[in-house]
Order: structure tokens, then C-alpha cells, then sequence
């Protein structure tokens, strides 16, 4: 079975790769079957239904089963923000990096107590032949940290953020510890049995 991966972005698509490694289909990127530049608009007001404007957009150009996330970092301190916008946090414009150091700024002067945060990942399924969309949610708890660990690697706010239970982030805790725990590492387990099924089906 063919499994297009919606994403353009590169840290995800890397992320999806290795989790889904073990399943015995053939992963594709949008640039695979020549989306690379298609654009799916997320204004959606929840991570579901985000995810499923993204598998469903995709499903039908390409015609194949696919599988999309929407991701969301909830910080306490901040009302909930980012929320389901943190790759549009502080603006148009910015840097991963500007980012995070806008998340980091917003949370000066607050103590290590009262930082916590949990991050969200919702993952949907669409096959295009029997019109299922299927959708699971992973939550990850922690919180966020005072400086940015610049020591590992990762995406996104993986540098500033601390996963409940370890004293580091998740830049520095390695890749596959990082997907045993992971929101996204959680709803992917959730999902294979989904895709397992659609490879017998089809």
C-alpha cells in the first residue's frame, strides 16, 4: 500500500518516516507525487478538524491514502497560547527560533513551577476509494524551560521543551526516546492498527 505523508514540513515528514517505519508500505512525500507545492489553508478552530482539511485536501489530489497532523502547545502561564497556531505564533515572518525565544519572552520573570504545558497532536487517515476519515489524538505533559537547550536537535520547540518526568528537552533526549513518549510518537501508535487494516483491505 502507498501512504502519502501531507506535510511540507521537513521535520514532521522525517518525524512520520521513522515512526512509521515498521509498517510494510510505501511512504511517499507531497513532492513524490508532485503536491510539493500545494497549500492547504488550516482555519479550522480545532487540531481535528485542521487535520482533516489537510488527509482530506490531500486524499483527493492525489487520489491515494494518506495520513496528516495538526499540532498544538497549550502553555498554562499564557492562557493556552500558542494553542493550535504555533507555527504562526508571533507573526508572519519568523524563524522557528523567533519563536521560541517570543515563547521564552512571554514567560520571563514566571517560575520553573508554573510553566507547564502539554503539546497535542491529532493525526487523521483519509482513503479516497471508501470515503473513511479516520482521526486520533496523542498528548504529551511538561513544561517549558527558562533558555533554549541548544545542545541537541529536533524542530519546532522541541528546544525548550521539557517532557514530564525527564530534566531535559526534548532536542536532547534522543530521537527514539522522543517518539516512545512523544505526542506525535503516541498518536502514531494509536493509528497503525488504522493503517494495518487498510493495507489488508486494499
Amino acid at each position: 500500500m502507498d501512504l502519502l505523508i501531507g506535510t511540507s514540513n521537513a521535520g514532521k515528514l522525517g518525524e512520520l518516516r521513522e515512526l512509521l517505519g515498521d509498517l510494510d508500505v510505501r511512504l511517499l512525500s507531497l513532492k513524490d507525487v508532485g503536491l510539493g507545492d500545494m497549500d492547504v489553508a488550516e482555519d479550522a478552530t480545532t487540531l481535528e478538524e485542521n487535520a482533516e482539511l489537510k488527509v482530506n485536501a490531500y486524499s483527493k489530489a492525489s487520489g491515494k491514502i494518506t495520513l496528516a497532523d495538526d499540532t498544538g502547545l497549550y502553555v498554562d502561564a499564557l492562557d493556552g497560547r500558542p494553542g493550535i497556531y504555533p507555527a504562526r505564533y508571533g507573526g508572519p515572518g519568523l524563524t522557528p527560533k523567533d519563536r521560541r525565544q517570543k515563547l521564552l519572552g512571554e514567560l520571563q520573570g514566571v517560575p520553573a513551577d508554573k510553566r507547564t504545558a502539554r503539546f497535542a497532536c491529532v493525526i487523521a487517515v483519509a482513503n479516497p476509494q471508501t470515503g473513511e476519515t479516520t482521526s486520533v489524538r496523542g498528548v504529551c505533559e511538561g513544561c517549558i524551560a527558562l533558555e533554549e537547550d541548544l545542545s541537541g536537535g529536533g524542530f519546532g520547540y522541541d528546544p525548550v521543551f521539557i517532557p514530564k518526568g525527564y530534566d531535559v528537552t526534548f532536542s536532547s533526549i534522543g530521537v527514539e526516546e522522543k517518539n516512545r513518549i512523544s505526542h506525535r510518537g503516541l498518536a502514531v501508535a494509536l493509528i497503525i492498527p488504522v493503517l494495518r487494516r487498510m493495507a489488508n483491505e486494499s
